[in-house]
């Protein structure tokens, strides 16, 4: 149906189509050439993905100087797409050693429109509360502590834990959040600027949220003394435009108790994608973001008997698990 409609409806000369990537939602992305020319066209079940806010947010961003891929062609009815191609060169697998501060300062720096533009602050997008936090984190409970492992969270212990996190978020200045913004959703494009996808789902909540999923990315990770340059530099940006006045120290506590509740979410995620989606590959990440979970709980007392709990009876389940599972 895809091709249908971009052929007779749209009146373009499709030449080839080939698949262009996988998501973690239902969605699907095909690269085909029309005179020449590459775009991508995306397929989003109506039953299982709404387009609008996708073409919203765009919408959005575009207005706000961030460097979302343009949309060509669009059928509501069906989920289809046509886009702009940012081709196929994610940030993930152009990182090195070498050049990890120059992209990492990129796509910091990309990150600024969110975080300083008054039209997106006074758009209609949903407010990143206490309710969706709770919400996101209920993921960690039931796919990866229960579902996955077939272990039980004390619900006392639990509740500390949420409670400190929200608490934590929802003192943050308000901000658009990308909500994803990580190296397997930042493109790098041929004249070197970075490319932003996967933003449908942005809300208004923590200043640190992108920050963290960019510098403790599930995919990738950098040593402390890296992302504390990085985060500092980043900081000094954000005061430069007044969008905060706190200290080093109680912006790094923000940014590591955010990344923990993100952290949470992604493990839940990444076991009902396996669990549910039959797509096992993404527990290879799980390791990292639990360990990521383990560091901002050893530096934070008031995490020190989750960090406990982890360690005794997470982390021992979790590795018969995943040997057992043979990736």
């Amino acid at each position: 149906m895809l091709l249908d409609w971009l052929k007779n409806d749209c009146l373009l000369n499709v030449t080839s189509c080939e698949a262009a990537s996988n998501d973690a939602s239902f969605r699907r992305y095909f690269r085909v050439q029309i005179e020449g020319k590459t775009f991508i066209a995306m397929d989003a079940p109506p039953d299982k993905e709404d387009i609008v806010p996708f073409m919203h947010i765009a919408n959005l961003f575009k207005h706000a100087n961030v460097n979302t891929p343009t949309i060509l062609q669009h059928n509501l009815n069906d989920g289809f797409l046509l886009l702009e191609d940012f081709g196929s060169q994610w940030l993930l697998d152009s990182l090195n050693e070498e050049n990890a501060t120059m992209f990492y300062k990129n796509a910091l720096h990309a990150l600024l429109p969110l975080h300083t533009n008054e039209n997106l602050l006074n758009a209609d997008l949903p407010f990143y509360g206490e309710t969706l936090l709770r919400l996101e984190m209920s993921l960690f409970e039931e796919w990866f502590i229960e579902q996955l492992l077939d272990v039980e969270l004390p619900q006392n212990l639990w509740e500390n834990v949420q409670t400190c996190l929200v608490k934590s978020a929802l003192e943050q200045p308000t901000v658009c959040v990308h909500r994803d913004y990580h190296s397997r959703n930042l493109m790098v494009l041929p004249n070197g600027e970075l490319g932003v996808l996967d933003f449908q789902d942005a809300v208004l909540g923590a200043l640190t949220y992108d920050v963290v999923s960019l510098l403790r990315d599930c995919y990738v990770d950098w040593s402390s003394d890296k992302i504390e340059m990085w985060l500092h530099d980043y900081l000094q940006h954000l005061q430069r435009r007044k969008v905060t006045h706190v200290d080093f120290s109680q912006f790094k506590r923000w940014f590591d108790l955010m990344g923990m509740q993100r952290h949470l979410k992604v493990c839940g995620i990444f076991a009902r994608l396996h669990l549910r989606d039959d797509k096992p590959d993404y527990l290879k990440s799980i390791p990292r973001t639990l360990n990521y979970i383990l560091q901002v709980c050893g530096a934070y007392p008031e995490l020190h008997e989750f960090q406990q709990f982890l360690q005794q009876q997470i982390l021992p389940q979790w590795q018969k698990q995943f040997f057992n599972l043979k990736l």
